[in-house]
C-alpha cells in the first residue's frame, strides 16, 4: 500500500511541476486554465501512476540494467511502451481521429524520451526517501 501511495504521489508531483511549467511558459496558457487542466489530470495520474511504475519495475527486473546508460534506456522503453498507448486512448476518448492521434503521439514521443529518465530517477528517489522498494537500481543517483 505504501508503494502505491508513494508512486502515485511521485507521479502527481513530477508531472504537475513539468506540465505546469510547459503550459505556463511554453504554451503561454493563463494560470486559471493551467490550474483547471492540472486538476483534471489528477484522476488520470492516480489511475496510471502505480500501474506505470509497476510496469517499469517489471521491465527493470527482466532487462537488468547494469549501468547508467542501460538504466536510462530501460526507463525510456518503459515510458514509451506504457504512456504512448495511454495517451492514444485518452485522445481517442476525447474524440481525436486517427490522423490527429498519430500527429499528437509523434510529437509527444520526443517529450516522453526526454522525461523518462528524470521521472525514473524521481520515483527511485521518492522510494528511497520513504524506505520503500527492494534493491536500488544501478547508477540511479
Amino acid at each position: 500500500m505504501r508503494l502505491l501511495i508513494i508512486d502515485t504521489l511521485a507521479t502527481i508531483i513530477f508531472f504537475t511541476i513539468v506540465a505546469t511549467f510547459s503550459e505556463l511558459i511554453i504554451a503561454g496558457m493563463e494560470p486559471s486554465k493551467v490550474l483547471a487542466t492540472r486538476l483534471l489530470m489528477v484522476p488520470i495520474m492516480i489511475m496510471t501512476g502505480r500501474p506505470y511504475t509497476g510496469w517499469r519495475d517489471w521491465l527493470v527486473k527482466q532487462l537488468k540494467p547494469r549501468n547508467r546508460w542501460s538504466a536510462a534506456l530501460v526507463d525510456i522503453a518503459a515510458f514509451l511502451s506504457f504512456q504512448a498507448p495511454v495517451y492514444a486512448a485518452t485522445l481517442l476518448i476525447a474524440g481525436a481521429d486517427l490522423g490527429e492521434i498519430t500527429a499528437a503521439i509523434g510529437s509527444a514521443v520526443i517529450f516522453m524520451i526526454i522525461l523518462a529518465r528524470p521521472f525514473g530517477l524521481f520515483v527511485d528517489w521518492a522510494r528511497n526517501t520513504f524506505n520503500i522498494g527492494s534493491k536500488k537500481r544501478p547508477e540511479t543517483t
